[in-house]
């Protein structure tokens, strides 16, 4: 009688699970074939991969190679060396015989590009052989430069060009005589307030500041003072006025503050324009706190409450003179706005420097105005710095 399990199944023989065993052993065997298979199938292709990508590196390190041996002589190009230098290869080709060739194959190459100089002078690869034609050139050649690049306002243009900009620096670096300078910049002239405002433009008057004499720059100073306002309100206008006082002459340089103060309430109040007035409080010289203070003076609550003219009514309260300082800080205490003010985000601040920079009965009178409204200070986060400052926490 056949035997039966504790469930009343039938028990397994010893052949059945014999059975079992090598079909179990035959599908793992199976199974690590075809892993195998697919491991060599895998690395096949990685190393097909790689081969390839190595093909490609090689292609182009072959190509060029082969575009920098195929200018082998300035004979090979001639007539074609002006579409040559728009090649980053050869553009490299034509410098090196600035460099090493001789001074016939120097004229070769100028009288080849010179009628195409505005376009070589903005384009990517051909900026960087103009730059270098500028420190080789005789007098003659550079004459004919000039007259090439300053003719209908081309110089402006060229300027406002991201590679363009490069070049005309250059131009100005390897100026030699005063008809050159007097070239250059009756040309820009034109366009001087645009350049100013311009990204790429802005490099170039400020090359002309650095580089040229007092007397030449005088057409920029007197645009930057004629336009004072446009030209301080703006992104790179604001950076080039500050350059413009740092290399004007005493006289340009009184000139044009002059002008800059006079437009003080304005310039206080804009994102950029309030770092050029804050620049000539920065000067210290007593006659131009004076005049800005001047300017200012009836709006200084307003001034304090604005996130920008803040800070130049700040400037103003530790630059100025006691009896400046005291007008500042007498407008405040007495305008009807103080509570306001001892509350607001960015006039807390003034009112913290006022206590910082008063003394004597002049403190006295700020710490008097104040304490009437301690009680709304407790619970303000900015009035809570006002009391620590004026030291009257005290209940």
């Amino acid at each position: 009688m056949a035997e039966r399990s504790l469930s009343g199944r039938k028990a397994p023989s010893i052949k059945g699970l014999s059975n079992s065993f090598a079909s179990m052993s035959l599908a793992r065997r199976k199974v690590a074939r075809d892993d195998e298979t697919s491991s060599e199938k895998r690395s096949a292709s990685t190393e097909s991969q790689e081969s390839d990508l190595s093909g490609e590196f090689r292609g182009l390190y072959d190509s060029t190679q082969q575009q920098q041996q195929k200018f082998t002589s300035l004979e090979e190009i001639e007539g074609r060396i002006y579409e040559t230098a728009k090649d980053q290869h050869g553009c490299r080709f034509l410098q090196k015989k600035f460099s090493e060739g001789s001074l016939e194959e120097i004229d070769k190459i100028f009288a080849e590009v010179i009628d195409h100089l505005v376009d070589l002078m903005t384009d990517p690869f051909g900026n960087y052989l103009v730059q270098k034609l500028l420190e080789v050139s005789n007098d003659t050649q550079r004459r004919e430069i000039l007259r090439v690049v300053t003719r209908n306002g081309e110089l402006v243009n060229i300027s406002l060009n991201m590679h363009g900009t490069r070049a005309v620096q250059k131009l100005i670096e390897t100026l030699k005589s005063p008809e050159q300078v007097s070239m250059v910049t009756s040309s820009l002239m034109q366009g001087v307030v645009t350049l100013i405002k311009d990204s790429n433009g802005n490099h170039v008057v400020q090359k002309c500041l650095q580089k040229l004499s007092n007397e030449d720059i005088q057409f920029i100073i007197d645009a930057a003072a004629r336009h004072c306002v446009d030209i301080g309100t703006h992104r790179h206008g604001c950076c080039v006025l500050q350059r413009c006082i740092d290399f004007a002459s005493g006289t340009q340089c009184h000139f044009l503050v002059s002008e800059i103060a006079a437009n003080a309430l304005i310039l206080s109040q804009d994102q950029y324009g309030n770092y050029v007035v804050q620049y000539i409080l920065d000067l210290e010289q007593s006659w131009i706190t004076l005049d800005v203070i001047y300017r200012l003076e009836g709006n200084f609550a307003l001034l304090a409450m604005q996130k920008f003219s803040s800070n130049v009514v700040e400037k103003c309260l530790k630059q100025s003179s006691e009896d400046s300082r005291a007008l500042i800080i007498r407008e405040i205490i007495t305008s009807s706005l103080l509570s306001q003010l001892l509350q607001d985000p960015f006039a807390n601040y003034v009112i913290q420097c006022a206590l910082s920079v008063a003394k004597g009965s002049l403190h006295t009178a700020l710490v008097d105005a104040i304490r009437p409204h301690v009680p709304v200070l407790r619970s303000s986060p900015f009035g809570k710095r006002i009391l620590s400052r004026a030291n009257i926490n005290k209940r």
